[in-house]
């Protein structure tokens, strides 16, 4: 029978009342109430039999629902970045994937997802915006809210985060951003403002602080957010952002994560009691959990829920009552997939085709050269506490030689080494010593080396086993078959003290300082140390890494081993002489774990090692040659206008390949538009000094910092080519608006190529006699349009009223400053062929 879909918001708080809600919490002592406020461990909250209450479960997202834990059996549907949803200016399709995601929570058990990131992309330089939509306001904000009722709509809270101005990782733990009123409103508050009006049922408070007030004290919690904005739900804090009892009690944050430990626990008891923190701030708290419960069904009579858009049976992917964590392997539906591979193609932005060399022709191909490292491996999700395990990923590789199978033979050549990380051991080249199966043995020691617990993993990048309780030491065990001769390239990772050998011989014994309090560094990325050993192709070793688990140090910990490899020439050459003999290159470049990753900025925006010249040389060789650029974010491309195509993947989740290929060939459009700007160069910093990041620009970051430079950027936001040309033909609007009424715009325009498409028409508006500060010109609303070769379509984009006011610092509030608007529509940022004047 159909499982049963979700109870809407509304249905769910029709059945609990806020009276009802308070009754609740009078039933609970303080004691009970303040244990409710922080976890009560790394990822669930408290029960509470006397209510009925039991505990709610949260997980990382956006791009996947991790789970509870750190697993690589507990494997997860893998959607592209939000930079990739972001670039496909589709609501309905973020809408969907926001769905699929619900779905994925609750086979979890998953009752909060902690997404989306609602940040902006202030400087290209962001190490974290793979995780955040955009650099403009309006559209993070329209996308972030679709997403939120896809999730939402399957009784899954989504969390709106990092609130507010997380916008980089340098010291992000504790720097200081310092905005002025008006940006903060106008620019960074905006997506969270959206949000809440979407209904979102948690947000979360950042690590960092905002005109020196840390977030989890930060009076913005209360106002705007709970007070003129009206947020009904939980303020939870960022893992371990809450660092104060008192202040951080009587501000607006009402849960602290993880637990069981935190600064509110007895603490915040005797604060109360002490009179520094009112027990009516507690009791709104507890309230608001108690709200968030009934939305999620974890009070009773509220089952786990089902999105209509996903009709499932018990034992097809859908939760059973009471089932554990984990479940089984994500069963990737046939229908599921298919929506990852056109979110793939609907993300992919086509900035550079020339002749036009897009799409290939399959039927005049016989020999395709597909080059670069991230042609086989793909950078499928940025690093970091977003990252999940898919059970499969479809690499370019894969999905061009699917394409092309039975047409034309498809070689491929890495050209370059982009990365000296080590690989960790898998299951193409590791088998569990006990058991014989890939993969490798995984054992928790006590203080005197006796075995507490044992398991088979499948990789040797361990970062969370099965227990850790009394364990003093992890060891990975593993047998290696070498499939090459000559010196391999071995290594191990965690802090503390730790140990290499192989086949008994020690090859590491070293003791790792831990010099970082980020838990993306403590946790997901422990330093490596190297050895080097000769090995015999086919011929086995017995590798066993250990490291000693310290208080504070995480019990991440890895074993990886490379192969010998031709040296960077080498590669080259091969690369060179491959394009050389095939009718079409097809060149992968991209981004690294070290160049972009939660938990640090990015140096430059250059492609790491040789990649630049890589593309060069293989353009050189071969004149029909296309760029796929695999990065979360802007990249410099000094040959752009050396190469006939270039492509923006982003990171592009688990159907990279296939609906790469879909666009490659002409199955698909290339429907992605920029969601941020591309250039060579950062207009903003992200290096605090002295614990202090200034906003100097203002409300100008992006293209709007880039309308007033005097040189543009590579690619302006907004821009994305399609399969075929339209001409913009007309636009109306009516010559007075009054204010707080939305602006209607009419736009006429035509598909004057030869094949149906989608364009995205965007509007954007100035003010050319302004007494206010504004931006030379902003982004205001936008609509998509669709149509046959030839057909015209006339559309009405709706520009809401807020677009034509500024906050007022004098007043505090949001005002309409009388005089001529400009509207203009078109294609890009820049790219506005029509304009009218509307009075306000």
């Amino acid at each position: 029978m159909p499982y049963r879909r979700a109870l809407s918001q509304a249905e769910r708080m029709s059945r609990v009342t806020d009276e009802e809600l308070g009754r609740m919490v009078e039933k609970l002592d303080l004691e009970q109430k303040v244990r409710l406020l922080t976890g009560a461990t790394v990822w669930r909250t408290h029960a509470e039999p006397d209510i009925g209450l039991r505990a709610m479960v949260t997980s990382d997202g956006p791009v996947g629902v991790r789970g509870e834990g750190w697993d690589e059996r507990s494997t997860s549907l893998t959607l592209p970045s939000p930079t990739a949803v972001a670039a496909t200016w589709d609501e309905e399709l973020a809408r969907r994937l926001g769905g699929l995601l619900a779905a994925e929570a609750r086979r979890k058990g998953v009752d909060v997802l902690l997404a989306p990131t609602l940040n902006l992309h202030r400087s290209p330089l962001g190490g974290r915006h793979f995780e955040c939509y955009s650099e403009d306001p309006l559209l993070t904000g329209r996308i972030g809210a679709a997403y939120i009722g896809g999730v939402q709509a399957g009784g899954v809270a989504a969390t709106a985060k990092h609130y507010v101005a997380n916008d980089s990782e340098t010291e992000r733990l504790t720097l200081d951003a310092r905005l002025d009123e008006q940006t903060l409103r106008e620019v960074y508050l905006a997506p969270f403002e959206v949000a809440v009006e979407a209904g979102v049922w948690a947000v979360m408070s950042a690590y960092n602080g905002v005109n020196g007030t840390t977030m989890s004290e930060s009076p913005l919690l209360t106002e705007p957010l709970k007070g003129e904005w009206g947020f009904d739900g939980v303020v939870v804090s960022d893992w371990g952002a809450v660092r104060s009892t008192a202040a951080a009690g009587r501000a607006g944050q009402d849960l602290a994560m993880p637990g069981p430990g935190s600064p509110w626990g007895e603490a915040l008891v005797a604060a109360v009691r002490a009179g520094e923190v009112p027990e009516t701030a507690v009791d709104d708290k507890v309230r608001r959990l108690l709200r968030l419960a009934v939305r999620v069904g974890a009070l009773p009579g509220e089952p786990l829920g089902e999105d209509p858009s996903h009709e499932e049976t018990p034992g097809e992917g859908a939760p059973q009552q009471g089932q554990p964590y984990g479940g089984a392997p994500s069963p990737a539906r046939d229908g599921d997939r298919a929506l990852l591979r056109r979110a793939v193609s609907a993300s992919i932005v086509l900035v550079r085709n020339e002749g036009p060399l897009l799409p290939l022709d399959p039927a005049r191909l016989r020999r395709v050269a597909v080059i670069g490292p991230n042609a086989s491996d793909a950078r499928i999700q940025g690093g970091g506490s977003a990252g999940v395990y898919p059970a499969s990923v479809v690499s370019p590789l894969e999905g061009i030689r699917s394409a092309l199978s039975g047409v034309a033979r498809v070689d491929h050549a890495p050209g370059v080494h982009t990365t000296n990380l080590p690989t960790p051991l898998g299951l193409g080249n590791a088998r569990d010593p006990l058991t014989g199966e890939p993969g490798v043995r995984v054992r928790l020691l006590d203080g005197a080396g006796a075995e507490i617990h044992a398991e088979h993993r499948l990789t040797g990048r361990i970062l969370e086993p099965a227990s850790v309780d009394s364990a003093a030491t992890v060891e990975i065990r593993a047998l290696l078959r070498p499939d090459a001769d000559g010196v391999w390239n071995l290594a191990v990772a965690g802090w503390g003290h730790v140990r290499l050998e192989a086949d008994g011989r020690v090859l590491l014994d070293e003791e790792i300082e831990r010099d970082t309090d980020d838990p993306a560094t403590v946790h997901l990325s422990p330093p490596y140390r190297r050895a080097r050993l000769g090995l015999t192709a086919g011929r086995e070793v017995e590798l066993v890494a250990r490291r000693r688990l310290d208080p504070g140090g995480g019990v991440a910990s890895v074993l990886a081993a490379d192969p010998p490899r031709l040296d960077d020439d080498a590669e080259l050459t091969a690369a060179v002489a491959l394009a050389r003999a095939c009718d079409v290159a097809v060149v992968v470049v991209g981004s690294t774990d070290e160049s972009e990753s939660e938990g640090r900025d990015r140096a430059s925006l250059d492609l790491p090692a040789r990649q630049d010249e890589l593309v060069r040389a293989v353009a050189a060789a071969n004149p029909d040659t296309v760029v796929i650029v695999n990065s979360g974010g802007p990249v410099t491309l000094p040959w752009r206008e050396e190469v006939p195509a270039v492509l923006l993947s982003w990171f592009p989740g688990q159907e990279a390949g296939h609906g790469l290929a879909d666009v490659l060939f002409g199955v698909a459009e290339p429907g992605g538009r920029l969601p941020t700007t591309w250039a060579d160069g950062a207009i903003a910093a992200t290096t605090p000094v002295d614990g202090v990041l200034a906003y100097e620009e203002g409300p100008d970051i992006g293209y709007r910092a880039w309308l007033c430079a005097p040189a543009p950027p590579a690619y302006w936001f907004g821009h994305g080519l399609g399969y075929t040309s339209w001409s913009y033909e007309s636009v109306h609007v009516p010559g007075r608006v009054e204010p707080g009424r939305p602006l209607p715009v009419r736009v006429r325009l035509r598909n004057t190529g030869e094949r149906a498409g989608r364009e995205v028409v965007q509007i954007y508006l100035e003010r050319p006699d302004t007494a206010v500060t504004r931006p030379a010109r902003w982004l205001a609303g936008y609509a998509p349009a669709d149509a046959g070769p030839g057909e015209s379509v006339e559309l009405t984009v709706d520009i809401p009223a807020r677009a034509l006011q500024h906050w007022s610092t004098e007043e505090h509030a949001w005002r309409a400053e009388p005089g001529a608007f400009t509207v203009l529509a078109g294609r890009s940022a820049v790219d506005l062929p029509l304009s009218a004047v509307t009075t306000l």
